[in-house]
């Protein structure tokens, strides 16, 4: 992982204090997994094979088998169509929406399940949006501000009525397929960040806790499909990254380098990795 800073690392293994729970956790955790049978991980070579090198140099058996929720859609099972990541109840009226928009004229805004912001983060997103003039489909879950309901301002609502679409929950890997959609502003979490690779479409990304700051280093320095919003969020920062993703010719680049990881992720050797996961080590049990 040459080149990342602290701030990039996971937040729980940022302390100075030697009893911190978490870093404690992660020590034990990562040093129990010598004895296991497997490591497996839902990621896949061409995306992180240095570190795939690394680790297998200090486990035994690694196996990526990711992305995980491409291998479920090609089974073929009927039990596989309980499966999923959601956490709530999905609204599927704004694909009817997205049906009526062009090619690559949306941005998908969605903080994940469990993300939390300030009221003045909220409006300075509400802003940044709105002064962007581009078209939105914004997930604004009912416990996303923090000991609030989200208020938005009524200015925002009544400027953007014609070229946004809020709701509380979506189906995102059918909308991140979508092809009106042409970039994505996320918390950078794992399953998020995997859903906009294996859809191509480039990232707006800005991380929240544990593991979304190393997901959105990756995204922006390694991969080349993501740019960083600043923690404190500022609404003409946001205005100017929905700009450049969406109508410049670096967010162009972007969406090209996200087709071409679209790919790799489609011809990856996962489902042979899985094989000899059972062949190997399950069988072998």
């Amino acid at each position: 992982m040459q080149g990342t800073r602290l701030k990039d690392m996971p937040t729980f293994l940022r302390s100075t204090n030697p009893d911190e729970f978490m870093v404690n956790f992660v020590i034990r955790d990562t040093t129990r997994a010598k004895n296991a049978s497997a490591v497996i991980l839902n990621t896949f070579e061409d995306l992180e094979h240095e570190v795939l090198n690394e680790l297998s140099s200090i486990y035994p058996s690694v196996f990526s088998v990711g992305p995980l929720h491409t291998i479920a859609n090609d089974m073929v099972a009927n039990d596989q169509n309980l499966l999923g990541s959601s956490l709530w109840k999905e609204d599927t009226q704004c694909l009817e929406w997205l049906d009526l928009k062009e090619a690559n004229s949306v941005v998908y805004v969605n903080f994940g399940s469990i993300t939390v912001m300030t009221p003045q983060q909220l409006v300075e997103f509400c802003w940044g949006l709105a002064n962007s003039n581009q078209t939105f489909l914004w997930v604004i879950r009912p416990d996303l501000v923090s000991g609030d309901s989200p208020m938005l301002p009524p200015e925002f609502l009544e400027a953007t009525n014609k070229r946004g679409l809020l709701t509380t929950w979506c189906p995102q890997q059918k909308v991140l397929n979508h092809p009106s959609i042409g970039g994505f502003l996320t918390h950078s979490g794992w399953n998020s960040t995997l859903e906009s690779i294996t859809s191509g479409v480039p990232m707006i990304c800005w991380p929240f806790f544990a593991e979304q700051q190393t997901n959105c280093w990756y995204s922006c320095n390694k991969w080349g499909i993501g740019m960083e919003i600043d923690s404190d969020v500022h609404r003409k920062e946001v205005e100017k990254l929905v700009r450049t993703l969406m109508v410049e010719e670096k967010g162009k680049e972007m969406r090209k380098m996200a087709m071409d990881w679209k790919k790799k992720a489609e011809s990856s050797s996962s489902l042979l990795n899985i094989d000899n996961l059972i062949n190997q080590v399950l069988l072998q049990s």
